[in-house]
Parts: C-alpha cells; sequence; structure tokens
C-alpha cells in the first residue's frame, strides 16, 4: 500500500486492524490522479470494465449530474452493472432499474516468455 500511495502520491493508509490495511482516496483531486495513471497503465481484465463504469460516474459527478433524479438513476443503473450488481438495499429502493451494457473487455492475449 505504502509502494501505491507513494506511486500516485495522493491518499491515505489506515491500519484498522493488525491483518488489515486500508487505503483510501476521497477528494476529487485524488481521483484525477488515480484515473490518470490508470489511462497510462490500463487494466487489463475484466476489471477494466468496472473501471470504465467507474470513470462514467466520477465525470458525471464533476458535471454535477448527481444532483438530479435522472442522474442518480443514471448512476444506480451503471452501479447496477458492476461485477457484483446492486446491493439488496438498493434493489429495493430501485426495483425498475434496468443496468446498463458492460464494457466488452478482451481477452489479452498471453505469450509464452520461456
Amino acid at each position: 500500500m505504502e509502494n501505491i500511495q507513494k506511486c500516485l502520491g495522493v491518499g491515505k493508509i489506515y491500519a484498522l486492524r493488525k491483518d488489515y490495511i486500508h487505503y483510501s482516496i476521497s477528494s476529487k483531486s485524488d481521483f484525477k490522479v488515480l484515473l490518470n495513471h490508470l489511462e497510462c497503465y490500463p487494466l487489463r481484465t475484466q476489471k477494466l470494465a468496472d473501471y470504465e463504469i467507474f470513470k462514467q460516474v466520477f465525470n458525471m459527478v464533476l458535471n454535477k449530474e448527481h444532483l438530479t433524479i435522472e442522474g442518480i438513476r443514471r448512476i444506480i443503473a451503471l452501479k447496477a452493472s458492476f461485477n457484483l450488481g446492486l446491493p439488496e438495499k438498493l434493489k429495493l429502493v430501485f426495483p425498475d432499474v434496468i443496468p446498463v451494457a458492460r464494457p466488452i473487455v478482451p481477452v489479452p492475449l498471453i505469450i509464452d516468455a520461456s
């Protein structure tokens, strides 16, 4: 975690328990640093789809779209398409939400280096 924090130059590390460490980024400017890093060094697995969805939500917040009911519904629809989907509490509050299509992530070519 310390190496990630040093590399990015943002975020805080919390030792919540002896066997549990939490790295947190909370400000918009710090998230921009992380997003810029991930644009330069993109994810190569299905996590890339979650990242692309997260980036859409982040841009909606920057554009203040989250302040309208339509924006919130769009964010919930994006969250519903995340890998784990919506938590039960959100399903109860937004029962008619239709998840957006997940971005298609091509399977990376693995080259045998031996």
